[in-house]
């Protein structure tokens, strides 16, 4: 259903609220350089800070100015499954093509929990589901063994993995256990090239935010079996891909943003602060290494 590079895009803010402006700017240019999807209030587009309202206005800028030219997959993710489900409805009246279900944060729930509540999603909207895991965020994981399950008993609802878990191996396990149907993405941009080769078909990135065309050549050249390619462009983005995390993220990214596109602020919200200086420093160096400054 999804492959390439897939930004997980920041939300630009301004004098703290959200900047409308900027982002639909953001989304043209983002098409225009390659992007094959967009991820609009996932974890670097600042869901947990924003209110509903707001969440809802982002995915619903996002569909609209993209109009149609790549899909559009929307942040629901919440660790209040029922908050989840008003954001896979909305998002689908707004017409995504699907939305990023993170696991259930903070509450810790059981692999049992997790069938309990992506099943409660899957049967009560018929938005398409693209599992997120990010243990390190959200402390629980979604075992392969659940993963399975779940994919298997909702083929048309649950229909790829956002896997950051760091784990590659796993690649292999839901291969083996599920159809070649079901879309696996990279999670970690630092392993985006492995993740491909073990049957991955792409990346929701934060580095392709920053160079959403390094990014999309990268991904065609893996899809295109060109090696040498790949790892060449692969090498040129890899330290970039370590500076978007020097600091808190987003902070990184949205520094560099700053620093490519005259028309998005690096603000923040809290409990986020500003890119600390070796971090604005990490981000410069890797920048200039890719050739964009």
């Amino acid at each position: 259903m999804f492959s390439g590079s897939i930004p997980a895009l920041v939300t630009p803010f301004r004098d703290g609220a959200f900047d409308e402006a900027a982002f639909r700017r953001l989304v043209d240019w983002q098409i225009e350089q390659g992007s094959s999807a967009l991820v609009p209030c996932g974890t670097t587009g600042e869901a947990s800070t924003l209110s509903n309202a707001e969440h809802h206005r982002v995915i619903e800028v996002c569909i609209e100015q993209a109009a149609g030219r790549v899909p559009i997959i929307a942040g629901c993710g919440s660790n209040d499954t029922k908050n989840a489900l008003l954001h896979m409805n909305f998002s689908k009246k707004a017409g995504a093509a699907a939305g990023l279900c993170v696991a259930p944060y903070y509450n810790r729930p059981s692999q049992a929990g997790l069938i309990a509540h992506f099943s409660y999603l899957a049967e009560k909207s018929d938005l398409p589901i693209v599992l997120y895991n990010v243990p390190s965020r959200t402390v629980t994981d979604i075992e392969d063994e659940t993963v399975v399950e779940l994919a298997s008993k909702y083929p048309d609802r649950i229909v790829a993995i956002k896997d950051a878990s760091g784990d590659l191996s796993r690649v292999a396990d839901h291969r083996m256990g599920l159809s070649k149907d079901f879309c696996q993405l990279s999670g970690n941009d630092e392993l985006w090239l492995p993740h491909n080769a073990a049957g991955g078909r792409g990346a929701i990135s934060v580095t392709a935010n920053v160079a959403p065309a390094l990014c999309a050549e990268f991904q065609r050249a893996i899809a295109a079996n060109e090696l040498a390619k790949a790892r060449e462009l692969n090498d040129r983005l890899f330290p970039l891909h370590y500076a978007m995390f020097s600091d808190a993220s987003p902070a990184p990214v949205k520094y560099a943003l700053s620093r490519v596109l005259d028309y998005v602020e690096p603000d923040v919200r809290l409990p986020i602060v500003a890119a600390s200086k070796a971090s604005r420093e990490a981000v410069d160096s890797a920048l200039e290494f890719a050739g964009l400054v």
